[in-house]
């Protein structure tokens, strides 16, 4: 046989295009229009706003300082902060009102970066197991719904992720609240000392805009609601939810006859 024929003989390789092609073919994609799949893809939608908007943040506050004597000019202090939120390490030059020196470096109130963090690196895992999750039971749904150790282990972890994302979302709106109170640009005045004596006349900069973090909490929320919601759709997969209702039926017709039979004889 030559080589031509047995070249023609084998079968063509699939190009990494068929390959996607054939994978996204094996996805049932009306499993989308059952609860269990439509929540799953707005835990992963949500995932991603939740520590989009905390991760992405930077913010800006300010002040003012005017020395009361003519050698030296208004002074304005601006001050970048952000996402891990340790302000503790965010520096800024507070001007001094005489002719020894010009500045001195002062810090920022506060290291808030423990519940910011948590926040964001609890939305990646959510988003990462939401994901895995979504293209198992659109690709597995026969073997999902077969073998019931995949729901157990499904409603275990979505009963741990709703626990998670309510203590994460509370903690980080006290977290949240404490960052503006440590930003406010009447903190920046009174920590500063040149502020407190006649020397200078401080005033307050731009307050800093919040918007995008106060939305990280709101969806930090949703997704707690989403979590607990699912809990009961995944629940209903499992062999527990099975078992309540043959407890809750009770005897069937036919043995509750066949018992009356027994007690005439």
């Amino acid at each position: 046989m030559s080589s031509t024929e047995t070249a023609a003989s084998r079968p063509a390789d699939k190009s990494p295009r068929q390959q996607v092609d054939q994978l996204f073919a094996g996805l049932h994609w009306r499993r989308l229009e059952e609860p269990l799949g439509f929540i799953k893809v707005l835990q992963w939608l949500f995932a991603i706003f939740a520590f989009g908007c905390c991760g992405s943040y930077s913010g800006e506050t300010g002040a003012m300082v005017r020395c009361n004597n003519e050698a030296k000019d208004v002074s304005s202090i601006i001050v970048l902060f952000g996402y891990p939120f340790r302000l503790n390490r965010v520096q800024y030059e507070m001007p001094l009102c005489d002719e020894e020196s010009t500045s001195k470096t002062m810090n920022l109130l506060g290291d808030f970066s423990a519940p910011a963090e948590f926040f964001v690196t609890l939305g990646i895992f959510s988003f990462f197991y939401t994901m895995a999750a979504l293209v198992f039971y659109l690709r597995f749904h026969r073997l999902y719904t077969e073998d019931k150790r995949f729901p157990l282990a499904d409603f275990c972890v979505t009963v741990s992720f709703t626990f998670f994302w309510l203590v994460a979302a509370a903690a980080w709106g006290k977290g949240l609240t404490d960052v503006k109170g440590a930003t406010r640009p009447s903190s920046l005045t009174v920590a500063m000392s040149v502020c407190h004596g006649e020397e200078a006349v401080c005033s307050a900069g731009a307050t800093p805009s919040m918007g995008l973090v106060n939305l990280s909490v709101l969806f930090g929320f949703i997704n707690f609601f989403l979590w607990a919601g699912n809990c009961w759709f995944v629940f209903k997969e499992t062999p527990w939810h099975g078992q309540g209702q043959d407890q809750g039926q009770g005897p069937s017709p036919e043995s509750t006859a066949e018992q009356g039979a027994v007690e005439k004889q």
